[in-house]
């Protein structure tokens, strides 16, 4: 039996964090205590060193890249000159899913002398143009990266609008729809599509044929998922038992309840066998049901879910599509800093990342 190899030395296990820094954004203290295999507490040590040196920011259980505000390191360590461009960024939570997304763009930005000024809307398409007007209106910025509404008539009249602002834009996670006919906006977002198609696949090699869609409704996820689930149960020769809209956790205790259970109902009278959920907080409280009234996972249902923001912490551990988050913001803002740089001579890039699957318990191979 081979002995396993001996925790990295101190100045090689810095530059492991660093490297890790530079590709993610952000570590975490115990991700990097047990990849490395030393004590949580080397790690911190670590991390203050390298925060001593002007090299990072420590936040709680972590670090990020080191901003060019971040003020906390000591007097004498050199810090550069002003920022090259100065870029609003504005999205609709700074909760659930957005964080990556931020911490990408904060890591490309530090790396490009961008300053980064951050807002936080609301999925209102009123909230948002009134949040970006602010930052607009200030004249003070170069450009900026949005996550805006782009279905129905507020969203066609909210991209028609940032279309024709004097700055340029970047939007992030979103996409025009082709039926609008805008030439100046960029864009890099994931391929939901893609994704949706992916999840059929995965779930068709496993042997599953009676397959069911749990979609969040006004998500703007949701209907570029179910447009690739969609195409690709037809292609596969699955059957679509139901495709619903719900959202699991806004609901009260006993309404939840109750429509958990009379989904489970649809799932068994119509003999599915898996299912893609949309989002993660929905996948874990249909599985935790489930199991909790006698459901095997995933002998009596398979789950995929979307997103990979909390399914590895169900149990089972569910399997789920991850959406590239950080690099999506990383390239949000070297999309922005290439505009800015280059001009009008630069061509409109519009960019569209793959999500990974995640597989693990809460699906499992049947029996064909």
């Amino acid at each position: 039996m081979e002995a396993s190899a001996p925790p990295p030395f101190g100045l090689s296990r810095r530059e492991r964090i660093m490297d890790e820094l530079r590709r993610t954004g952000s570590v975490r203290v115990a991700d990097l205590a047990k990849e490395l295999g030393v004590a949580e507490l080397t790690i911190r040590r670590d991390i203050g060193a390298l925060a001593d040196r002007g090299l990072l920011t420590r936040v709680h259980g972590g670090a990020t890249l080191r901003s060019r505000l971040d003020t906390s390191v000591p007097h004498g360590v050199p810090t550069s000159g002003p920022p090259r461009f100065r870029v609003g960024m504005v999205v609709p939570s700074l909760g659930y899913y957005w964080p990556p997304i931020i911490i990408g763009a904060r890591a490309a930005a530090t790396d490009a002398g961008v300053q980064l000024v951050l807002r936080g809307a609301s999925y209102s398409p009123a909230d948002q143009r009134r949040q970006i007007s602010s930052l607009a209106e200030s004249g003070t910025l170069h450009g900026l990266i949005v996550a805006t509404e782009t279905q129905g008539p507020e969203g066609s009249a909210l991209l028609q609008w940032l279309d024709a602002l004097p700055i340029p834009v970047v939007l992030a996670e979103r996409r025009v729809p082709s039926a609008l006919a805008v030439t100046r906006l960029e864009w890099v977002t994931t391929d939901h599509v893609f994704g949706g198609s992916l999840a059929a696949h995965h779930l068709a090699a496993l042997g599953h044929r009676r397959v069911g869609l749990l979609a969040s409704p006004g998500s703007p996820t949701s209907w570029q998922l179910r447009r690739g689930w969609a195409r690709a149960v037809a292609e596969l020769g699955l059957t679509a038992t139901f495709d619903l809209d719900t959202t699991l956790d806004s609901l009260d205790g006993g309404e939840r309840e109750r429509t958990i259970a009379d989904l489970l109902r649809t799932v068994r009278d119509t003999g599915t066998t898996a299912m893609l959920i949309h989002n993660d907080p929905q996948a874990v409280l249909l599985q935790q049901y489930a199991r909790d009234h006698g459901w095997s996972i995933p002998d009596d249902l398979a789950i995929v879910a979307y997103d990979d923001e909390v399914a590895e912490s169900a149990e089972p551990p569910i399997t789920a599509l991850r959406p590239p988050k950080q690099q999506v913001g990383r390239l949000a803002v070297e999309t922005m800093v290439a505009r800015l740089s280059d001009g009008e001579r630069r061509p409109v890039q519009r960019v569209q990342l793959l999500p990974e699957l995640q597989t693990r318990g809460s699906t499992a191979r049947t029996a064909v």
